[in-house]
């Protein structure tokens, strides 16, 4: 008996290698147009991972960026992998109306937000985006900045007993604050993240988001059969059904709500994105269709989980990483609070408005520059369903190509000394050092770029400059580590000091 299990075991291990040998043979020939670290049987480049934490990735890439060039290959077991840092491929994949199926990293998303705009592809995804669009019509987001004044206002308050010229980890106060924007703005329901500690909607995006960053730590948690295997996998379906339970009840209410009204419109039009009545996007997407059919509440859950995850990380980082440059850069935090001061007054109570955020052209800079330096989503994947060619090259399908967002943002041929923090780079009346469309890229360009950017620019702008009204920054904490998972994350939280103005 025992001598059949070795002859079985055996067997397989010969099996496995020798489809291993095969796929990789199929696909050698590609791999060998590009350089990059040797890879083994199996395994690929694995190897190289192992022993690798979070804060060693950025420097890792890095640094086979700099031994293998701006367009190199590793292989992930049998799977080609190519990580890009050149404008001109970088444009090939972008500006492709082909190539938007996301990378497999972003899989471990998909039991949250399913077949959202994020992860959907092909004419799914055609189909998704136009039916959105409408969400971010200029109308709808100026009605948002009721909604920004209110929860930057609270944040404003939050951050008042640390306002006392000490060291403070503001990170925590941020993801609260942009958390209760886009709940608010995307379902049209306060949770009062920053106020509830105990609201279980709350502790549940924290679980999930601590769950997912797990998946990215824990290499082997990256095998879903690993995971399934795991009592994460149990937390994560917990999490996950108190999520999806909040904002199902919430659509079913909001729907009974426009039923009520005269029921489904269809795709709002030019008079209702205009009306004084305050929409969420969620309004939006009960009132759109698809083929002429309403959308169910499984495609607007997906839709509406998908506007939380983004809409609130990457707002997050963002504002964070941009109070941590103006309390370095003293001169600069000036010249911020001289601008919207000018447009608004000193009065602290002075609702900011939209035209306001709109005449903001110097914090704009500011904030461009903050996202040169610390991008949200530093690096982003496309996965190659069928073969591409690349600079002449040919790609096999099923390849994951990687562009390195973070690295090009600091290249020293795209930006002259970019490490340097300087908002004038993005100044309207100064020739732009960059020659490529596709070397400022933090809300990604092409078909694919973010749907959300203008929104988001408007609650950053609102943000910063009700933090900076209130508060002087008069110190920032050391560099903080930064760490990759999905998004830019700083390992220990951004500390800053800050006074009262007044």
């Amino acid at each position: 008996m025992e001598l059949l299990l070795l002859e079985w075991f055996i067997a397989l291990v010969v099996a496995v290698f020798g489809i291993n040998y095969l796929l990789v043979r199929r696909n050698l020939k590609y791999g060998h147009q590009w350089p990059g670290p040797p890879a083994f049987p199996l395994i690929g480049c694995y190897y190289l991972y192992f022993n690798k934490s979070p804060e060693d990735v950025l420097n890792f890439i890095h640094g086979l960026n700099v031994k293998y060039g701006k367009l190199f290959c590793v292989w992930i077991g049998t799977r080609l992998a190519l990580f890009c840092t050149n404008t001109r491929d970088s444009e090939t994949v972008l500006s492709s109306q082909k190539l938007i199926t996301k990378s497999e990293l972003y899989k471990f998303l998909v039991p949250w937000l399913g077949n959202g705009l994020l992860l959907s592809t092909d004419q799914k995804w055609f189909n998704k985006r136009k039916i959105i669009t409408p969400a971010f019509h200029f109308k709808i987001l100026e009605q948002f900045i009721e909604v920004f004044n209110r929860q930057s206002g609270i944040l404003v308050q939050k951050l008042k007993p640390e306002a006392t010229g000490q060291l403070v980890n503001i990170y925590p106060y941020v993801t609260l604050a942009a958390l209760d924007v886009i709940c608010e703005t995307a379902m049209g329901t306060a949770i009062n993240a920053q106020t509830d500690a105990e609201s279980k909607y709350v502790k549940a995006v924290t679980e999930l988001s601590y769950l997912l960053t797990g998946r990215f730590v824990k290499v082997w948690q990256r095998s879903d059969f690993l995971f399934n295997l795991s009592p994460d996998r149990r937390r994560q379906d917990k999490v996950i059904k108190i999520l999806h339970n909040f904002t199902t009840n919430i659509i079913r209410s909001r729907r009974q709500e426009l039923m009520e009204k005269g029921g489904n419109q269809g795709i709002l039009g030019d008079d209702s994105i205009g009306s004084k009545t305050k929409m969420a996007f969620l309004d939006v997407l009960l009132q759109a269709t698809i083929d002429g059919r309403p959308l169910t509440d499984k495609e607007i859950q997906e839709e509406v989980d998908t506007f939380m995850f983004e809409g609130h990380d990457t707002t997050t980082i963002a504002i964070a990483f941009t109070l941590l440059l103006l309390a370095r850069h003293k001169d600069v935090q000036e010249k911020v609070y001289k601008e919207v001061t000018e447009i608004i007054g000193t009065n602290l109570d002075t609702p900011v408005t939209y035209r306001n955020l709109q005449d903001m052209k110097y914090l704009e800079m500011v904030i461009k520059e903050s996202l040169r330096l610390y991008p949200p989503v530093p690096i982003i994947g496309r996965k190659f369903t069928e073969k591409t060619t690349i600079d002449g090259k040919t790609v096999p399908e099923n390849s994951n190509f990687n562009l390195g967002i973070i690295l090009m943002h600091r290249d020293p041929t795209l930006f002259e000394n970019p490490e340097r923090f300087d908002p004038e780079r993005f100044n309207p009346e100064r020739t732009m050092e960059q020659s490529s469309p596709y070397a400022y890229i933090p809300f990604s360009a092409g078909p694919r770029n973010c749907i959300g950017q203008k929104f988001a620019m408007l609650e950053l702008k609102s943000t910063i400059s009700k933090v900076i009204r209130h508060y002087r920054l008069t110190e920032a904490g050391p560099e903080p580590t930064l760490i990759v998972q999905l998004t830019l994350k700083p390992k220990d939280g951004l500390k800053i000091a800050f006074v009262p103005r007044f």
